[in-house]
């Protein structure tokens, strides 16, 4: 590659990050202005804002809640497709097919007619989840799936998980031992990405949250749209805090990812 073709591709990717990152650039300044209206640049600085949303309860339940509902989604979503995911890819690689068409069907509803559907179904006994955490966690979890299934099901072809567990085998392993203590380690790769895929359209997920919970179970994005007639200013401050923990999850997920880099 010669060196007009590296500056020509340097250019471009400065390019593109200002253009992705000039809204959220204009969004903080909002959010850490004193005022801004008539002028180019804020009138002044402030940190009020973001003081005063980090020391509001309701904002910091929210986000725990988000936090919670979220990861327990991703650890009933592995606990139950890790395995049978590996069944389906060893013992019946021909139902591979049929669960690529499954794993499509919650996104073939739309999320209104899911959510009144569940309400339908859930807001009497003898099951009565709705404005409970429990419902969303099921929710989340139809979504997650098709991010989760579509991630792990490449990687397991990539490794060519037959011939690793006959080689496990073949050194005297059963094959649940071979699953665990071969396969699952070569999985690391595409549950790490299901995972971080999966946690960010999970934390931004708006209209289950707020059809099936509500206040009662308040979510980081009911709070945001409740908020939406206060001021501005904290609204900037509350979206900055809210990409501001998506990075942060993102960031300790690669961190701890022993195949990064």
């Amino acid at each position: 590659m010669s060196r007009v073709e590296k500056l020509y591709h340097r250019l471009v990717v400065w390019l593109l990050l200002i253009i992705l990152g000039a809204p959220l650039l204009a969004t903080l300044l909002y959010g850490i202005s004193t005022e801004w209206s008539d002028t180019i640049l804020p009138q002044g600085f402030t940190l009020k804002w973001l003081t005063a949303l980090w020391s509001d309860p309701r904002f910091l339940t929210a986000l725990g809640h988000s936090l919670l509902i979220c990861f327990g989604a991703l650890l009933f979503s592995l606990v139950l497709v890790l395995p049978a995911m590996f069944v389906i890819a060893y013992y019946y690689p021909k139902l591979d097919a049929v669960m690529n068409v499954l794993i499509l069907m919650p996104f073939a509803v739309p999320p209104v007619v899911s959510a009144v559907g569940l309400l339908q179904l859930y807001s009497s006994s003898p099951l009565m989840l709705t404005g409970t955490p429990w419902i969303l966690i099921g929710c989340y979890f139809t979504i997650a799936l098709p991010f989760i299934y579509r991630a792990i099901a490449n990687n397991m072809q990539a490794i060519n998980l037959k011939e690793l567990i006959d080689a496990a085998q073949l050194l005297g392993a059963s094959t649940w031992q071979a699953a665990l203590f071969v396969v699952l380690p070569n999985l690391r790769k595409g549950v790490f990405i299901a995972v971080l895929l999966s946690f960010s359209f999970l934390i931004g997920e708006f209209v289950f949250a707020n059809l099936l919970v509500g206040t009662r179970y308040e979510t980081l994005q009911v709070y945001l749209y409740n908020m939406r007639t206060g001021s501005g200013h904290f609204t900037s401050a509350l979206v900055i805090s809210y990409f501001a923990v998506v990075l942060l999850v993102t960031w300790l997920a690669n961190a701890l990812n022993p195949e990064r880099g």
